[in-house]
């Protein structure tokens, strides 16, 4: 059963990212600030969750929440200033798009950067524990997968429309056939022998 609230009484927001450990694509973040009272049977942890109960989830907490909003880092950004960092951006994004203020941000897992004074707690495995924190990684989730069915019907040789970016056996047997996209994270590993500097438009 999750939590509704970490501190009761306060605006809090759930914050969560998808698609850190991809090899291509951007890391979208999600912040979700929903109502006292929200609740919906399904709703957990998006990894817990089939992709057709995040279809179904999605618009619910897009229709119910008192705020929210998605951002991505693209692959370039992160090359840049890291994963973990491009995370932490993605969520101060996201928190800064909210159109209400929240008194407390509720970050899944156990690094987070302080945003504008706001007051934060890191909760390892949160989005399997607080309510916000679950509705931010169905939203970050959705929206990548989205995403990256987009960039499939672009590329259709790495099967993103299944994978969605991960590094399946079969998208690194892609990358060595057909080299890398400029949607593959060069800073990155990909599979033995690849040249990093080879990329597809």
């Amino acid at each position: 059963m999750l939590e509704r609230y970490y501190q009761k009484g306060k605006i809090e927001a759930g914050c969560d990212e998808a698609g850190r450990g991809c090899l291509a694509g951007p890391v979208f973040a999600a912040a979700v600030i929903l109502p006292p009272d929200f609740e919906h049977e399904l709703l957990n942890d998006s990894k817990q969750l089939t992709e057709a109960q995040r279809d179904e989830l999605r618009p619910i907490i897009e229709e119910q929440a008192i705020a929210w909003h998605v951002a991505k880092v693209t692959p370039n950004k992160i090359d840049k200033i890291n994963i973990l960092n491009a995370s932490i951006l993605g969520m101060h994004m996201a928190v800064k798009k909210l159109k209400v203020q929240p008194e407390t941000l509720l970050i899944d897992g156990n690094r987070f950067k302080p945003f504008r004074g706001i007051p934060h707690f890191c909760i390892i495995k949160g989005d399997g524990k607080y309510m916000s924190i679950a509705a931010a990684s169905v939203l970050a989730k959705t929206h990548r997968d989205e995403y990256m069915q987009k960039l499939h019907r672009k590329h259709p040789q790495y099967c993103w429309d299944t994978n969605k970016g991960y590094p399946t056996l079969a998208h690194r047997a892609s990358i060595a056939s057909h080299g890398p996209t400029r949607y593959h994270r060069k800073s990155f590993r990909w599979v033995a022998g690849v040249d990093n500097a080879r990329f597809l438009e």
